[in-house]
């Protein structure tokens, strides 16, 4: 790569590449994991033992202000609404209107199957009944977070939300941004910490007592699932307490694929990878296209637009990293392929045909069809969400929406006649595997005695069971 250009070039044209080298030649940041698990484990002790005394002191020594109230009054949740700009307002409202929309259709139906006469199976849906929902602070504030976390919790029928944010250092008093917490109170969450970072996820998993703990007050109640992206320390603490709650995913450093053809804008495909890059020093920003010319163009565009833009040093750093870079491919068939094994969390199809292309796409968080539907809108307004798997996971994993916030449970429902027709190969599937016990406590309902293996066929003969 000359120096000159913000992205290196992966290139595979005239390649014939197994699965396994085409998943290692895709751009991937560097995740340090242990180290990051050797810093988290003792915060997650502390706040355990020690509760909000322990919040307050890691908030001092992370976020550089210690906060008069761990919980967010419900009068500052309201003052921040009457002070938010009104063109922000409506915009979050339009962000909740489009966003409630489709997570109301997203609820699933209860169903159930007839197997036989008086056997039956259901299916229902029950939603989670406490979540922790955690919103980033660091380099940006994140309202938009607070809606892709607590409308699909609301349209799932969660009963408890609680949100977690780091507090600000522009407020005196420790408490976090003032945008997120008119969008708490815009949705209608009253439940809100002002406590970041992995000391977050220990007080979501754990709970935590008051700031006097000899008087037993509660301060937050454990929850049963924490959902919301976060810096290294908070997916490493989320992996952590895995199996103690439910998680939404582990996230690592967002990212973005674009598959371009010739016929691409190449300062739109530009503005798009240096909008990704603006995230975060670790973001991966990968351009995925058959074309060397629209590779070129977008060089030379980047070069234009890098310098301009506010945050450049951070969207350099981004692009020139290992995590980033442009796959160059012998067609559009290439193209696909490495787009599936990249598993972008957002991908976007700027072709002559993207229907055909996007019929497919295997593995992405979510696809952006077309030149006019670019990632920010799926970040803000799309109505879609924007939390959602990264480092390669859409190759298992799905974006959080209302089915994150429910679990699906079976009814089984069969009467005296339809567990009679299958007592028999019960008792049979039971015994093949060693468990006559199993077996046993079916044939219990319908002869007198099952653990006579000696007359056992003659006894389920004379049942009717045979």
């Amino acid at each position: 790569m000359s120096e000159e250009n913000y992205m290196r070039i992966i290139d595979l044209r005239g390649r014939k590449l197994t699965r396994a080298e085409m998943l290692d030649a895709m751009p991937r940041a560097e995740m340090g994991t242990n180290e990051a698990t050797e810093l988290v484990q003792p915060i997650l002790d502390d706040v355990k033992a020690r509760g909000a005394a322990a919040l307050r002191d890691f908030a001092e020594k992370f976020d550089h202000i210690r906060p008069e109230n761990l919980r967010v009054p419900v009068e500052a949740m309201k003052a921040a609404v009457d002070e938010l700009d009104p063109e922000v307002r409506a915009a979050i409202e339009e962000s909740v209107r489009r966003s409630r929309a489709v997570s109301a259709s997203q609820v699933p139906a209860p169903f159930h199957t007839d197997l036989a006469e008086g056997a039956r199976v259901s299916e229902r849906w029950i939603p989670v009944q406490r979540v922790g929902l955690y919103v980033p602070g660091g380099k940006a504030v994140y309202p938009s977070s607070v809606i892709m976390n607590v409308v699909p919790a609301q349209a799932a029928g969660v009963e408890s939300l609680a949100i977690a944010t780091p507090p600000s250092r522009n407020n005196a008093d420790g408490l976090p941004d003032k945008t997120i917490l008119a969008t708490c109170s815009i949705l209608g969450v009253d439940e809100v910490y002002a406590v970041g970072g992995a000391q977050a996820v220990a007080m979501f998993a754990y709970g935590a007592k008051g700031s006097e703990p000899q008087d037993g007050e509660i301060l937050c109640d454990p929850v049963d699932k924490i959902t919301g992206p976060g810096n290294i320390f908070v997916a490493t603490a989320k992996r952590m307490v895995s199996g103690i709650v439910g998680i939404d995913a582990v996230a690592g450093p967002t990212e973005i694929a674009i598959i371009a053809d010739g016929g691409a804008n190449p300062s739109w495909l530009a503005a798009d990878l240096i909008g990704q890059a603006e995230h975060d020093e670790l973001a991966g920003s990968v351009l995925i296209t058959d074309s060397e010319e629209i590779a070129a163009k977008v060089q030379e565009d980047l070069k234009y637009r890098v310098p301009r833009t506010e945050h450049a040093e951070r969207v350099e750093t981004s692009l020139r990293g290992r995590q980033s870079g442009i796959i160059l491919t012998d067609g559009i068939e290439q193209s696909i392929d490495a787009a599936n094994a990249y598993a972008a969390e957002h991908l976007e199809i700027q072709t002559a045909d993207p229907d055909a292309v996007i019929a497919r796409i295997r593995n992405a968080g979510a696809i952006f069809r077309g030149p006019y539907s670019p990632v920010p809108l799926g970040d803000y307004m799309s109505g879609s969400n924007h939390v959602l798997p990264t480092s390669g996971t859409a190759r298992f994993a799905s974006g959080l929406g209302v089915h994150t916030f429910m679990k699906p449970v079976e009814v089984i429902e069969y009467d005296e006649q339809g567990l009679k027709t299958l007592a028999a190969r019960v008792n049979a599937f039971a015994v093949s595997e060693d468990l006559p016990a199993h077996g046993e406590c079916v044939l219990s309902r319908f002869i007198d005695d099952p653990y006579d293996k000696a007359t056992i066929k003659e006894q389920e003969e004379q049942a009717g069971l045979r």
